[in-house]
């Protein structure tokens, strides 16, 4: 039946080739063979919901503080330094601010230089907080700790270094250093019950095998003791018989 349904794919132009890849998830057999490494998975599967809780944490803190973006900082990153001759702007650009004092200053650079908008932003204009889409994926990216000081570095060429930073160092805070250590805090509970549980397994085993073990001792005692009363009783009997002859 099954060499017929093979057949019948093939004939349909079905790769079956493709099947020999479920073929690579053959050493998951090797893991009932090691208690250790059955402890591990055992801690990740079931710590599966709390991380599901946790997630949603993480997508919570995510979306406050994509919100409080959009609020402070929605299209503050689309100034740069235009050149008045080449018309253009200058090459790996960078935020600007057109307020004298603050923020980074295109003057710097040279007299022909002022600060302008129409540039498309950090990273080809992904990272910006102009709409929530856009937030929500910059301020993912600030918690990841992948190139958040950059961030933070382009809103101060905009907007100055005042207070943006407190916006920057609670997310990274909040959303990096107290939900990973969550993560790991479960991971690690699991794990130490688990371990708890496969050592009492252990010790029950142990247990079991010694309680055989002596009931075994104590039937082959009982069996010799046995044996040896009635060794008695037939010289006896053996006796009595060649006494009367």
């Amino acid at each position: 039946m099954i060499s017929t349904a093979l057949s019948n794919l093939m004939k349909e132009g079905f790769d079956v080739k493709a099947l020999r890849a479920f073929r690579v998830l053959r050493p998951l057999r090797l893991v009932s063979g090691v208690p250790s490494l059955q402890v591990v998975l055992n801690s990740i599967l079931r710590a599966m919901v709390p991380l599901l809780h946790i997630a949603l944490l993480v997508l919570f803190v995510i979306i406050i503080y994509a919100i409080i973006g959009l609020e402070l900082f929605s299209g503050k990153l689309h100034k740069a330094c235009y050149d008045n001759v080449t018309r253009d702007f200058m090459d790996d650009a960078h935020p600007c601010s057109d307020i004298e004092g603050s923020g980074f200053q295109c003057s710097t650079y040279g007299k022909d230089l002022v600060c302008a908008e129409g540039w498309d932003g950090p990273n080809f204009g992904i990272t910006n907080f102009d709409n929530f889409g856009l937030a929500m994926l910059t301020v993912f990216q600030c918690i990841t700790l992948e190139g958040w000081t950059d961030v933070l570095y382009n809103i101060e060429d905009s907007l100055g270094n005042t207070w943006q930073w407190m916006y920057f160092i609670s997310m990274v805070i909040l959303g990096a250093f107290f939900v990973m250590n969550l993560i790991l805090g479960v991971l690690s509970g699991e794990f130490s019950k688990e371990r708890e549980k496969a050592k009492a397994r252990g010790d029950f085993h142990k247990l079991r095998e010694k309680q055989q073990l002596e009931e075994d001792l104590r039937g082959y005692l009982d069996w010799i003791t046995q044996a040896e009363d009635i060794e008695p009783e037939g010289e006896d009997r053996q006796h009595n018989m060649d006494s009367k002859s």
